[in-house]
């Protein structure tokens, strides 16, 4: 009992917190936390900031992109075969003289005459390439170009005026010279004339697809070899076919020279066999062209492509 009242009368000592400390911890988290969350905001600006640099940076890239760079990709998918030179503007807007070669190790070449215009712009998904030429073209024809996954498809679309005209391209026959052999050694003249109710090529997955119909006319044309001073005027014929090539056809529609064949277009290759032969009482002056148009086989000349 004793024991138990000496126990109760000692003093108990109790440890507080005082108050100016427990606040001191209190706003020194608080300040930490508001420390971290500025950090985060700040490296999350930065990067923000960064991306939309890039972002900015591609886009005006894409606007000012020059002339130079479309001349470029021409010269790469024709090998070298059509160049555009003399370049102005953007790829978007610009010109440039057309010139005609025989590929990356020929000295053969032609341009034509006028300026080519171009406006690149969008068609719902697809790029719209606008085309004028004041010696050239009809109108204003347009290409489509619709990229896919493992596909491309290039639509040409004519304009009302070569509908009605009847042709979309026209140039010299003297310009095919610039193509090399063997335009080069023939020297024909007239006309090359082009027309299209519309076509469309693609390429699926290496698989190429042709649909519509273009029609190549040579008008009144003439060579340096021949005594003549006409050899005809004829027809090349490439129609799109359902399995997914495209037939070509070249006949006479009147001259001296008689030319006929038929072929195939498949996988982008071309595979044509036919026919050249002089118009009765015209041999003796055709006689040394039908040995450079192809094989001689008697009175034929034998023409033979892929």
């Amino acid at each position: 009992m004793k024991a138990g009242w000496l126990v109760s009368r000692l003093p108990v000592r109790r440890r507080t917190v005082a108050p100016q400390r427990a606040g001191a911890r209190s706003a020194f988290a608080e300040s930490t936390l508001m420390e971290l969350a500025w950090q985060k905001t700040r490296k999350a600006a930065f990067h923000a900031g960064r991306w939309g640099l890039i972002v900015g940076l591609l886009v005006g890239l894409l606007a000012f992109a020059p002339a130079s760079w479309l001349a470029a990709a021409v010269n790469r998918a024709t090998e070298g075969r059509l160049l555009l030179t003399e370049v102005r503007g953007s790829v978007w807007s610009g010109s440039a003289l057309l010139v005609l070669t025989g590929g990356a190790d020929s000295r053969d070449a032609t341009a034509l005459p006028d300026r080519l215009h171009w406006r690149l712009g969008t068609e719902g998904l697809a790029l719209a390439l606008r085309l004028t030429q004041a010696c050239c073209l009809n109108g204003e024809p347009q290409l489509l170009l619709r990229p896919g996954f493992g596909r491309l498809q290039w639509t040409l679309v004519p304009p009302p005026a070569s509908r009605e005209a009847g042709w979309v391209v026209q140039v010299p026959a003297s310009l095919l010279s610039g193509l090399g052999t063997p335009w080069n050694t023939l020297q024909l003249n007239g006309l090359v004339r082009l027309s299209s109710p519309g076509l469309v090529v693609e390429t699926v997955e290496g698989r190429w697809r042709v649909d519509g119909r273009a029609d190549l006319l040579l008008i009144d044309v003439g060579s340096r070899v021949s005594t003549l001073e006409r050899l005809g005027s004829y027809r090349l014929t490439v129609q799109g076919e359902n399995e997914g090539g495209a037939a070509v056809s070249l006949t006479t529609l009147e001259g001296a020279l008689q030319l006929q064949g038929d072929g195939r277009i498949t996988a982008g290759r071309l595979r044509f066999r036919g026919d050249a032969r002089a118009a009765p009482g015209q041999e003796a002056a055709l006689n040394n062209l039908l040995n450079i148009i192809g094989r001689r086989q008697g009175a034929l000349s034998l023409i033979s492509i892929g």
